[in-house]
């Protein structure tokens, strides 16, 4: 086999290897929750992720236009782990805007703070902070920064700058959805910048080659915008894989207290006639509110909890948690309603 074809078979295997570390690094992400703070993992996948997904950019950039990839200086030397620096030399050197939906794309690349402090603090995990522990403790004179507490006061900044935000940590029935939604926020301005890249494959005609190895990256390149920060890509990870789940299907004596218990209240919501944003995967869901209390939501015959209380009465699913219902958007006007109704 030709030197070059073997480079391209392991270029179109890095490239794989790339996408496969984003995805795995939002789930990551999205499994942080007040139990699990181990930030340390998506770290990892989305820094490494990222840096090699641009890297791979700059070859087939690299490839379409001289013929042949970089040397290796310019990774090492020039570049580096520095996915500020990847970013701009992109932009600057391989991007192409030839329609008005890769100039929106450019802009957002050059121009968005909140990206460049998010790839930033990756950046700085890939080079140096990932070791921030073993540095302090050895004494290194430059430790580097600490990306975790960082990375918290980049979240804080969200609650601080978001009125609504506050209010839904100041109720004990929303406060755990406060994560959810700055991560939803988080993910989405990523995914943004990886489907920004993934389009030139196609669209930017980043190059022939780059164009045959495009289906790796059709996820991201196929997203629109009303998809931005809605998948749920836990399920790619270990830890959803291997979590207890406790599907409540529903019994007779659950249909028999929603229909005769005056204690029952219960309400069909379809998501055309909701005025608001819909939370749900499923298009329609029964509300009910038991015992003016405790808020629980039933989709296709399986019962899961709205709020703390159902959860822990009843010992069921939260609903974000089994997948029902968008990571960052709130159930929190369905929580109002139902306690709404029970008290009618």
């Amino acid at each position: 086999m030709k030197v070059e074809n073997l480079k391209h078979i392991y270029l179109n295997d890095e490239l794989t290897t790339s996408i496969k570390l984003i995805k795995l690094g939002f789930g990551e992400l999205q499994n942080l929750d007040m139990g699990n703070d181990f930030y340390y993992l998506p770290f990892q996948l989305l820094s490494s992720g990222f840096e090699r997904l641009m890297k791979c950019y700059i070859c087939f950039g690299h490839f379409e236009i001289e013929g042949s990839y970089p040397k290796p200086i310019l990774f090492r030397k020039t570049l580096g782990h520095d996915l500020v620096k990847l970013k701009r030399h992109i932009t600057k050197k391989y991007f192409q805007e030839n329609s008005q939906v890769l100039s929106d794309d450019l802009t957002f690349l050059k121009t968005d703070e909140d990206l460049e402090k998010l790839i930033g603090l990756l950046s700085e995990f890939g080079k140096f902070a990932r070791y921030y522990n073993l540095n302090v403790v050895t004494g290194e004179d430059d430790p580097g920064i600490d990306v975790k507490t960082s990375w918290e006061k980049y979240e804080n900044s969200y609650i601080l700058n978001d009125k609504e935000l506050q209010k839904k940590l100041a109720n004990y029935e929303t406060s755990n959805e406060v994560l959810d939604i700055i991560t939803k926020k988080i993910i989405e301005k990523l995914e943004r910048f990886t489907r920004a890249l993934s389009r030139q494959f196609t669209l930017g005609r980043l190059g022939a080659l780059a164009q045959q190895n495009s289906s790796i990256v059709y996820d991201f390149l196929m997203l629109k915008d009303s998809e931005l920060g809605t998948l749920d890509y836990r399920k790619n990870t270990t830890r959803y894989e291997n979590r207890v789940r406790r599907p409540h299907k529903r019994t007779i004596k659950d249909e028999y207290n929603r229909r005769r218990n005056k204690n029952y209240k219960s309400l069909r919501i379809l998501k055309n006639d909701f005025q608001g944003e819909w939370p749900f995967y499923s298009n329609e869901v029964i509300i009910e509110c038991r015992q003016k209390h405790w808020c629980v939501v039933t989709i296709n015959n399986t019962d899961y909890a709205l709020n703390g209380a159902a959860k822990g009465r009843y010992k069921l699913e939260d609903v974000h948690e089994a997948g029902m219902a968008i990571l960052g958007k709130s159930v929190g006007p369905f929580i109002d309603l139902a306690l709404k109704i029970g008290e009618d």
